[in-house]
């Protein structure tokens, strides 16, 4: 019984790590148009920045180690 949750957890988690990839992105994006957008930029905005992207390819590089396909996940 255990061996058959197995499958059944990974898919669940794989899903979640899609969702959480997908809205780290666009998070990181967002905050890049903002300092596209600023003259000058606060430090705040700068650092708020490096963490999303930060988070983004932490959460890239888990994706790639687990072998998780983006298509189809929304």
């Amino acid at each position: 019984m255990l061996w058959r949750r197995k499958g059944w957890l990974k898919k669940e988690f794989d899903l979640k790590l899609a969702r959480q990839l997908q809205e780290m992105r666009d998070e990181w994006y967002e905050q890049k148009r903002l300092i596209e957008k600023s003259v000058d930029p606060s430090e705040d905005v700068l650092v708020a920045l490096h963490i999303a992207e930060a988070k983004y390819f932490f959460l890239i590089r888990e994706a790639k180690h687990r072998r998780i396909s983006l298509k189809g996940v929304n």
